[in-house]
């Protein structure tokens, strides 16, 4: 019972980064280029636990969650004093991206078998977010978050099965990396919708009160179910042949495999944007609250105002967005871009923190191993996040140009 419990509590990471984002970042990684950029999410899913893992290590072994840490580690009198609030406003901003597109893709979801105005649902599920979120109950949205997990995984990989991938292009897919011509933005976006930086202080704070092997064992449970669900993603949209709009998936999947895969679809999309409509805004409150100075004190508590102002400002902007009927699967994207390029900087820090001898100690800090590995992340991370710089300086001087 308690390390149903654990999985439940961890399912929150996988809940956060199996957005709307990963839904169409995925199936359109599927739908434009097979199986080839299955890599990335292999690649994304070993890269989420390690770094996870260094996050939650630091609160179950110090008692401060991530936040704290660095900025215990670099704010006062020092040249890098500036840390603590770049990371906050960096991650907040991160988070309002991600915010926009949870709520677009939840009412995608809706709308694939509801007409009904876009504005209306975005603000009824804006009003839903906002009620989880004011109980200040992480358990309780944990328990919520881990049900909408489970209800995606079994629609996305239901879906998936009944397509009958080819087995032998998926396996090459995931073990011989290549960026094709035109997949940069993707590949960023397959690294920044599951690596997301604003997980790692979520998942700190998660680590609290827990026993090492008990977060090990969650994280892995969690992070790797969420990334099988992606993979199931990738799967579903090579159903496509080329461009991505969810109508057209879904009348696709509806003409290959019956109706009810098109209610499959809406149903993850839906509980997709709508658990990540949740974590998002929690997020950025706990980043935010940690970065600042205010973890532990009465006036940052999960009731106070300070706190909710934080969350409730995150979930506007989404709603804001959705009301305004912005079309949903740009946004989404560059908000998966925008997140792979603020990923390395979180990542530079979080492995600086991690060989921090006064923090952490001897027993500690990252062995050999773990710093090696570690080390081929996150300079795998800056490489994507400086090509992904390349590409859009590129385009934005062609666009000057033309």
């Amino acid at each position: 019972m308690k390390r149903l419990v654990n999985i439940l509590l961890w399912s929150v990471i996988a809940a956060a980064f199996i957005g709307p984002g990963t839904v169409t970042t995925c199936a359109r990684a599927g739908s434009d280029f097979g199986f080839a950029l299955a890599w990335a999410l292999l690649f994304s899913t070993v890269a989420c636990v390690v770094l996870q893992e260094a996050a939650g290590r630091i609160t179950v072994l110090t008692g401060h969650e991530l936040g704290t840490a660095i900025r215990q580690r670099y704010s006062g009198p020092t040249r890098f004093g500036w840390v603590p609030a770049l990371l906050a406003g960096g991650i907040g901003l991160g988070c309002a991206a991600f915010q926009a597109g949870n709520l677009l893709g939840a009412v995608a979801g809706v709308r694939l078998v509801v007409d009904l105005s876009p504005a209306l649902l975005a603000a009824v599920c804006g009003a839903g977010a906002a009620a989880l979120l004011a109980t200040g109950s992480t358990r309780w949205i944990a328990n919520v978050l881990g049900a909408l997990v489970a209800v995606m995984g079994v629609a996305f990989l239901a879906t998936a099965i009944r397509l009958a991938p080819d087995a032998g292009a998926l396996l090459a897919g995931l073990l011989a990396p290549r960026i094709p011509s035109g997949s940069t933005v993707l590949v960023l976006g397959l690294v920044g919708t599951t690596v997301v930086p604003y997980n790692l202080f979520l998942g700190s704070a998660l680590a609290r009160g827990s026993r090492l092997g008990e977060m090990r064992w969650g994280l892995m449970l969690a992070v790797g179910g969420g990334g099988l669900i992606s993979l199931g993603v990738l799967v579903v949209g090579t159903a496509l042949g080329g461009g991505l709009a969810y109508e057209r998936l879904g009348a696709v999947l509806g003409t290959r495999l019956g109706s009810g895969a098109e209610w499959s679809l809406a149903i993850g999309l839906f509980a997709a944007g709508f658990s990540s409509a949740i974590t998002a805004p929690l997020a950025a409150a706990i980043t935010v609250r940690t970065l600042v100075g205010g973890a532990g004190r009465t006036e940052w508590s999960e009731r106070s105002p300070r706190f909710r102002a934080v969350w409730l400002g995150v979930l506007l902007f989404g709603v804001g967005f959705g009301v305004a009927g912005v079309q949903p699967i740009p946004v989404i994207i560059l908000a998966q871009a925008f997140n792979g390029l603020l990923l390395p900087l979180a990542a530079v820090f979080l492995w600086l923190t991690m060989n921090d001898r006064s923090l952490l100690g001897d027993r500690g800090v990252n062995t050999l191993a773990q710093n090696l590995l570690m080390g081929v992340i996150v300079l795998a991370c800056v490489a994507l996040g400086l090509r992904g710089l390349a590409a859009a300086a590129a385009s934005a001087l062609a666009l000057l140009g033309g």
